[in-house]
């Protein structure tokens, strides 16, 4: 069994290069012309991620303050 990441490595969590430019692509496109149905689905993936990565985040960020 995989061990959790420590809060110190939940708050070091960044997305990578490529993520951030398809992310960047998708918002230009979105901007330009609009999303078709696949790239719209992608955008809300990519929008729960983030909201699940900030979760985790606060809740480290909680647990240093704990200590």
């Amino acid at each position: 069994m995989a061990g959790l990441p420590t809060a110190e490595e939940t708050l070091a969590l960044r997305p990578s290069e490529a993520l951030i430019e398809q992310i960047s692509d998708l918002l230009e496109k979105n901007r330009l012309i609009g999303l078709n149905e696949q790239e719209e689905r992608s955008w809300q993936h990519y929008e729960y991620v983030e909201h699940l990565v900030q979760i985790a985040k606060a809740t480290a960020l909680l647990k240093l303050k704990a200590k």
